[in-house]
């Protein structure tokens, strides 16, 4: 018998308790510390790609330069022009924004907590892979936020903001708006990077196999370039491929680590 099983659920409510006591205090303390820090980060960090000379736009230059058909990326006069219609705007954005970076920093931890507690109730041998699965999941969320705030998120500004419905329309951005689109993409596309290991995980308790991905490949295909295709609506082939790619490698890399059907030859 598991110890969690020798718990009341009394003490199963207080391992609880104590279990978000010590992740809200863990996001208290890193939120303050995001607070502290918050306009250095802003301005470094959060407006980076706001600004003409962002890592990703001088890449796509260069390649510009080699690879026709791929939209300019060399405006060194490009600045997204921003405005706050707020009185109150940015105060409540430091604090918000203090508190997803937090939220993000602290998602390891989340996890370790997490397993804290279920892992009572497992076996020994359900126990074996648990350093593996909290680097690996910890690793593909942070990749995840990597790449939704250095491809992800900027490729979409940039043509959002560029884009016109009238020559009489003059774009300018406000701070909300940004901020919501930042936080969303970056904190989704570490989301998004998880799959793998929510694969993995369906698959040890017998719900998702081999067979479901390998027969659906196609589909996920189509899925993936529409969603490549609108996270990115630039047109061309490249910027497209750019977040296509990694999409379908997370799906491809889904299929290598969830189980194998019982009765089906691996092909």
């Amino acid at each position: 018998m598991s110890a969690q099983e020798e718990m009341s659920f009394w003490d199963h409510l207080e391992e609880l308790r104590w279990t978000l006591f010590r992740i809200i205090i863990a996001l208290f303390i890193f939120a303050i510390g995001g607070f502290i820090i918050m306009p250095w980060f802003f301005d470094n960090v959060v407006m980076a790609p706001a600004k003409a000379d962002f890592f990703l736009y001088e890449w796509m230059c260069r390649i510009s330069r080699s690879m026709p058909g791929i939209p300019d990326f060399c405006d060194k006069s490009f600045s997204i022009d921003m405005v706050n219609i707020d009185l109150t705007a940015p105060f409540f954005r430091h604090l918000s924004t203090s508190f997803w970076i937090a939220l993000i920093l602290i998602c390891p931890y989340i996890l370790f907590e997490v397993w804290r507690f279920v892992s009572p109730a497992l076996y020994e041998h359900e126990k074996k892979n648990v350093r593996w699965v909290l680097l690996f999941g910890t690793l593909m969320f942070f990749a995840g936020c990597i790449v939704g705030y250095s491809l992800i998120f900027p490729m979409t500004l940039r043509f959002l903001y560029g884009y016109t419905l009238s020559d009489i329309i003059h774009n300018t951005v406000s701070l909300d708006s940004y901020m919501d689109n930042f936080l969303v993409l970056v904190f989704m596309m570490g989301l998004v990077f998880e799959m793998p290991l929510i694969s993995w995980l369906l698959s040890q308790i017998g719900i998702l196999k081999k067979s479901f991905f390998k027969t659906y490949r196609r589909h996920a295909i189509v899925i993936l370039l529409f969603l490549a295709a609108v996270i990115t609506p630039t047109g061309d082939p490249f910027t497209l491929s750019m977040v296509f790619i990694p999409l379908y490698a997370l799906y491809e890399l889904s299929i290598f680590l969830v189980k194998a059907d019982p009765t089906t030859q691996s092909g």
